[in-house]
């Protein structure tokens, strides 16, 4: 494939590209594959123990639970679409990687984010119903609304995510074919171009605002009148027991949201940064939350540790 420069050369573009990790610490790259391989094995084994628990447990078959163990699920997904590639990136140096992998590796890094933003705002649904209309809570929140709106979360993912690799894979990539991030990041690809991008900028630049008002909205609107139904009720233990459940999930939407937000912030205002110091946010970007969201529902939510403990002894 190839494409022309503006003072009409003819430019190769790039099918074949090199993943570079962290391009400043190769000579430390095997040492760098140890917390990276022990943290992997840590999300994996840790997310997949609370669904195996939340599955064998009959008592942890409502709503509540199985979206938690959909969230699970997806940080496992999450962790192998970005772990596994950045290992063998270290093991060998660089990594090989087509152009279509690549762009595959993308669709499904963006779409897996999608799912988990999306996965919150069912969990904020979940807990706005139990909480302001507990007596119907079984009747609205059903097995069949579950499905429909882990439906619905697919299809805005995929509506959103689409369009971003659509636009990236008609770009004419001539710059250079080593691209210096640990995973096929829109951006990290975007600054091998030689062409206009400035459309995929701005799709990618409107699908995270869009994003991130109407998520910011929901969770506004939702908790608003959680905590506003919560204050009203009279037995003490049950407001604080409401209280206690919706304050992990504020806590796990506050490490998701706040690290995106914190690592864009940095991206665009630490121009003098390393390439290696802008992938070591990118990672904790992307991993930190898939790490600490079993924590906080492993640690917080009573049920969910008892029965796990339970489980553990025996």
């Amino acid at each position: 494939m190839s494409g022309r420069s503006q003072n009409g050369s003819v430019n190769v573009s790039y099918t074949e590209f090199l993943l570079l990790a962290f391009p400043g610490l190769q000579k430390s790259r095997y040492l760098l594959a140890i917390p990276f391989f022990c943290l992997y094995i840590l999300i994996v084994v840790g997310n997949s123990m609370l669904i195996y628990t939340i599955r064998v447990e009959s008592s942890l078959h409502s709503p509540m639970y199985t979206l938690i163990a959909l969230l699970f699920g997806v940080n496992i997904c999450g962790t192998t679409v970005v772990l596994p590639m950045m290992l063998l990136s270290f093991v060998f140096g660089a990594l090989r990687i087509s152009l279509t992998a690549c762009l595959v590796q993308m669709f499904f890094l963006y779409f897996v984010l999608m799912v988990d933003y999306n996965i919150l705002l069912m969990m904020a649904l979940d807990r706005y119903v139990a909480i302001c209309h507990p007596l119907r809570y079984m009747d609205i929140m059903t097995r069949k609304l579950i499905v429909i709106l882990t439906l619905v979360a697919l299809a805005r993912s995929m509506s959103v995510v689409s369009p971003v690799v659509i636009l990236a894979s008609q770009v004419t990539f001539c710059r250079s074919n080593i691209i210096r991030h640990f995973v096929c990041e829109h951006m990290a690809l975007m600054r091998l171009s030689c062409s206009d991008i400035s459309r995929n900028s701005i799709v990618g630049l409107l699908a995270r605002t869009i994003t991130i008002i109407f998520d910011v909205s929901f969770f506004l609107t939702s908790y608003s009148r959680i905590i506003h139904a919560a204050l009203r009720i009279t037995s003490g233990h049950l407001r604080n027991k409401a209280f206690h459940t919706c304050g992990s999930h504020l806590l796990v939407i506050l490490t998701v949201y706040s690290s995106s937000l914190i690592s864009s912030a940095v991206f665009r205002l630490a121009k003098s940064a390393t390439q290696d110091v802008h992938n070591l946010i990118s990672a904790v970007y992307l991993l930190l939350p898939l790490a600490v969201n079993p924590v906080i529902y492993g640690l917080r939510t009573k049920e969910i540790r008892n029965n796990f403990l339970k489980l553990f002894k025996s």
